[in-house]
């Protein structure tokens, strides 16, 4: 059969932590290898919330496509809650997936059984959506502890939003611009003002030399994201005008 992979990190600290998408990739080859599938395409959503629908999520809607257009037969994915976190959006993806005449796959063997729905064995649905469940009850409290550490070091009188964005960096509480972070920003600025497209940014801020915070490769979600929070504290087009970017851990 051939089958495609797809591949989602919602962070950075999520490759940190061993669900980057490097390990998710080996994972989905070996998997198709050991059931002699054909892996035909790999499609990947980097810092993306599995929350996300398909307007944010441009590689899972390229995935679908290639499902649809009947260059793969099947989807595989490391674990179902790279599919999705938010378990209707998880049971719509897979009720899409099945009306197309396609399959998905996940690499790993305690969900392997619960993907299929078996009118003679309701509990499959059953137990896949307690999974979903889980993912997601997981999700809201990861969001909760976020926002209680938040609120503490604000009441403490510090910087209260996790790492600084791209563009500056934390001193004494207070955000400080950082000159080669703040010319990247212009630079995504101008070329968005230029008409360039989120992928075209993106290559050629790494054609530049340029990094995200993280020191990792640009891609057009990470380009969107920095867009949707851009806030210009100089006037348009100063040589060294100050770029703000509000709550974008990049």
């Amino acid at each position: 059969m051939r089958v495609a992979a797809y591949l989602r990190v919602s962070t950075d600290r999520q490759a940190e932590e061993g669900l980057g998408l490097d390990v998710q990739a080996e994972a989905c080859e070996r998997w198709a290898r050991q059931h002699r599938h054909r892996l035909v395409a790999t499609f990947r959503d980097e810092g993306v919330s599995g929350s996300n629908g398909l307007d944010t999520r441009t590689g899972l809607a390229e995935a679908l496509r290639a499902l649809r257009d009947g260059d793969a037969d099947g989807l595989v994915v490391y674990r179902l809650d790279r599919l999705a976190r938010d378990l209707v959006l998880q049971e719509q993806l897979l009720a899409e997936i099945r009306h197309l005449g396609r399959r998905v796959f996940t690499t790993s063997a305690a969900e392997a059984g619960y993907l299929e729905d078996d009118p003679d064995d309701p509990s499959r649905k059953l137990i896949r959506q307690i999974l979903g469940a889980v993912a997601d009850y997981e999700r809201g409290m990861i969001a909760l502890r976020l926002r209680s550490g938040r609120r503490a070091k604000a009441a403490r009188g510090g910087f209260a939003y996790g790492s600084p964005p791209l563009g500056f960096r934390a001193e004494g509480g207070e955000l400080v611009p950082v000159d080669d972070e703040q010319a990247t920003l212009r630079r995504v600025v101008d070329l968005h003002a230029q008409g360039a497209s989120l992928r075209s940014i993106a290559e050629t801020l790494n054609a530049e030399g340029r990094r995200t915070k993280r020191g990792a490769r640009w891609h057009p979600q990470t380009v969107a994201r920095i867009l949707e929070r851009v806030v210009p504290v100089a006037p348009s087009g100063a040589e060294n005008a100050t770029v703000s970017v509000m709550a974008v851990n990049e």
